[in-house]
């Protein structure tokens, strides 16, 4: 269906054949995907004529998209909530909600209308500095791609002009609610973690390099070392969220969090007990897939057990 709304959009009128074929399918499936588009509010016209064909309404408004209740609601808290992660979004983010609401039914709007977050940094948090969009983009650009990051570095408590940095950039992570990079250091041949928002990334970007293994081949284990020392909590576990990593950062504390996608991270925290990590992670109202170690899912198990009986008792 999107590839017959694309080939729609492309030029005034299609034969229904010719679509078909363009498609790779039957004629009577184009009908059918055809009727399907106009249900969904897209204007297509049939075109009378020998082979017969349509014709995507000129200047048609786009219809509205389609999200339930809950969707619009997750959307405008995940929206409003920006200003509080430290990717320097806030302003975006509300543009992107004003956007997003004129496309939207009139029934959602009103909805998203009546919700008013203000994002409040966790105390202590304040002095976190705002990371530049930008620099956020073109870091991840240069872990994703491999390619060596040259950039300007301003070291903590200096009043000097950057410093000129090389290197193999492997991730970018948050631990306390700030951003850094790990990657290898090419000028001091060693691993270092940069704060992101000492960041001036140089163009271009250098040659691309083959990775190298991490000391321990953990990068939540090497971050957390580095911040907490070999001791850390007596507990400590992993997890896969289905959230940002800028949305599960803000709470993570001393957590590590590192980027899977748009929607997935990877969080490894410490606690004193396995039940209280399991509780911790189960604040994030996500789906949760447990990596290790199995202490962490026998925790899960034990608190569904208990939470099971619980609502039990309360029906």
């Amino acid at each position: 269906m999107l590839a017959l709304l694309s080939l729609l959009q492309a030029r005034r009128d299609w034969p229904g054949p010719l679509l078909a074929e363009r498609l790779d399918t039957s004629e009577r499936t184009v009908r059918r995907d055809v009727q399907r588009l106009r249900e969904l509010g897209y204007p297509i016209l049939a075109v009378k004529g020998p082979d017969g064909g349509y014709r995507l309404e000129a200047g048609a408004e786009l219809p509205p998209l389609l999200f339930d209740d809950e969707q619009a609601v997750a959307l405008a808290v995940a929206l409003q909530s920006a200003a509080g992660t430290g990717a320097g979004i806030g302003e975006a983010a509300a543009r992107a909600l004003s956007t997003v609401r004129q496309v939207m039914p009139a029934r959602l709007r009103h909805r998203i209308d009546a919700l008013r977050v203000t994002a409040v940094e966790r105390a202590g948090s304040g002095a976190n500095p705002q990371v530049d969009t930008e620099v956020l983009v073109a870091v991840g650009a240069a872990v994703h791609a491999r390619e060596v990051l040259r950039f300007d570095y301003v070291p903590a408590h200096s009043a000097r002009d950057g410093e000129p940095r090389r290197v193999q950039p492997h991730h970018l992570v948050t631990w306390g609610g700030r951003w850094y990079l790990v990657a290898w250091d090419l000028d001091r041949d060693d691993w270092r973690t940069f704060r992101v928002d000492r960041i001036a990334p140089r163009t271009p970007t250098g040659p691309r390099f083959t990775p190298r293994a991490l000391p321990g081949g953990d990068v939540a284990d090497f971050v957390t070392e580095k911040f907490m020392g070999s001791a850390g909590w007596p507990c400590r576990g992993e997890v896969i969220l289905d959230l940002p990593a800028a949305a599960v950062s803000r709470f993570a504390h001393d957590g590590v969090v590192e980027e899977l996608g748009p929607e997935r991270c990877r969080l490894v925290l410490g606690s004193w007990s396995w039940v209280g990590l399991a509780a911790t992670i189960g604040r994030y109202d996500a789906d949760v897939e447990v990596v290790g170690p199995p202490e962490l899912a026998e925790a899960f198990a034990r608190l569904a057990r208990r939470f099971e009986v619980a609502g039990r008792a309360a029906e």
